[in-house]
């Protein structure tokens, strides 16, 4: 079976890179990787291809920038090229970027069948983009791999059911890789003194987009900097020229965007987390810590069920209450939320027809 699989953005590359591993001891199956280049700062894509070892990709189309329909057209049109020439015989996409619609869609309109990583998560939010793209890649996608009993509850919910889709619940594939390469994690230098810090990553477009909510949340991290631990903070390029557009100041330890080994070196060095990406909360969770999430839903509810999670409006005040609470907290997986660490193995395993 030939199968090609689209990739743009950080969250794909690692979830992409267990994956790919288990894919690769299945002798039926023969995958064509595509980069559509949706992250193209070196630091944000090609570091995590080496870190994670995983093969270059066959296409890379180097698509980013401009508005959501652009980069979202001109990636369709791209791998709808690809998937004529290839001719594959199924296409896999993650998450719910704009890569991951544009590689369902184009294949969707040529009858190639689809099977979706990460299905069925919802922020119920339909002003989030990647709302937008998750509901409508599970809606042409005929395999839809579940991490969580939440996310198969929400396919139902929308009537996506065993009738119009197979739906597997696999466990999530950030808790293979955190599990695999957590052992060969590094912590970068500007942590390596300190202890009790936390860790902070901001860039999901509900905040930096709005004046507001990203002044609120520069101000919450530079008060939880002052008065309770030191927070350091890599920073995504677009945050970077979104806090200098709004005329902000940041006053805590900022650093370039880091690899996927020193992000794991420092969730596991760090005391707390805070927010507003969905994988970092889970990853946070991975290494039993506690996170602060500034957003005003989650896709991943049981995380705040269990108090592992908390959401938190971007307010100076509320950053700095929900951080003091957490810091009270301990983290704890009774329930073996996220599979255990096997969910690539399982995917591999049915894509091969095992």
């Amino acid at each position: 079976m030939k199968l090609l699989t689209v990739v743009g953005a950080r969250p794909q590359f690692v979830k992409a890179g267990v994956v790919s591993r288990a894919i690769a001891t299945h002798p039926k199956i023969n995958e064509v990787v595509v980069h559509t280049g949706q992250h193209f700062d070196p630091n944000m894509s090609d570091i995590f291809f080496s870190q994670l070892q995983m093969p270059k990709p066959d296409f890379m189309l180097g698509i980013h920038g401009g508005t959501h329909g652009e980069m979202t057209g001109r990636m369709l049109a791209d791998i709808e090229r690809i998937i004529i020439d290839t001719q594959p015989d199924r296409l896999l996409v993650y998450g719910d970027t704009n890569s991951t619609l544009a590689g369902a869609l184009a294949a969707a309109k040529l009858h190639v069948p689809v099977a979706h990583i990460e299905a069925g998560l919802r922020s119920f939010n339909m002003r989030m983009p990647e709302e937008i793209n998750r509901i409508l890649t599970d809606r042409v996608s005929d395999v839809l791999f579940c991490p969580t009993d939440a996310a198969v509850e929400n396919l139902n919910n929308e009537g996506i059911t065993d009738k119009v889709a197979r739906i597997l619940k696999t466990g999530d594939v950030m808790e293979d890789s955190a599990r695999l390469f957590s052992e060969v994690s590094v912590v970068p230098d500007v942590a390596a003194d300190l202890e009790g810090f936390v860790l902070a990553t901001l860039h999901r477009a509900e905040n930096t987009d709005d004046p507001a909510r990203l002044a609120g949340v520069v101000a919450g991290l530079n008060c939880v900097h002052r008065e309770i631990a030191p927070v350091i903070l890599p920073v995504h390029p677009r945050t970077r020229q979104a806090i200098a557009k709004a005329g902000l100041a940041l006053d805590v330890i900022t650093m370039e965007p880091v690899g996927y080994l020193e992000m794991l070196g420092l969730l596991k060095k760090c005391a707390i987390v805070v927010t507003d990406s969905g994988g970092v909360q889970k990853e946070a969770f991975f290494f039993r810590k506690p996170c602060v999430t500034v957003r005003d839903q989650t896709e991943w509810v049981e995380l705040v069920s269990i108090g592992a999670n908390r959401l938190c409006p971007p307010e100076e005040g509320m950053i700095l209450d929900a951080v003091r609470k957490a810091s009270l907290s301990t983290v704890e997986d009774k329930e073996d939320l996220y599979g255990g660490g096997k969910a690539a193995g399982r995917i591999a395993d049915f894509l091969a027809g095992k």
